[in-house]
């Protein structure tokens, strides 16, 4: 194995160093997080779009203590679930 770093999130927003990569990547602006395989991430990609203001975490677990969102394209169950409970609070 290199000595490959990857920069990931933590709970509190905060980068650091990690050896082993990510499994879950968002996007910092939309605070939306998702599978590194999104479609719909992929496509912002290939368009030129938001690999300035992707991220990634160690897990999912994460992802939500940093207070981002599930993804509605590659987690729509995760994400209705996560609309439905914003729904209860208003």
């Amino acid at each position: 194995m290199g000595d490959k770093t990857y920069t990931l999130l933590d709970a509190d927003r905060k980068p650091y160093q990690s050896s082993i990569p990510g499994t879950v990547g968002g996007h910092r602006g939309g605070r939306i997080y998702g599978c590194l395989d999104c479609p719909a991430a992929l496509r912002a990609i290939a368009k030129g779009g938001y690999v300035k203001n992707r991220v990634f975490f160690a897990d999912e677990a994460t992802a939500v203590a940093a207070g981002f969102r599930p993804c509605g394209v590659c987690l729509p169950g995760k994400y209705a679930a996560w609309k439905r409970a914003r729904e209860e609070i208003r």
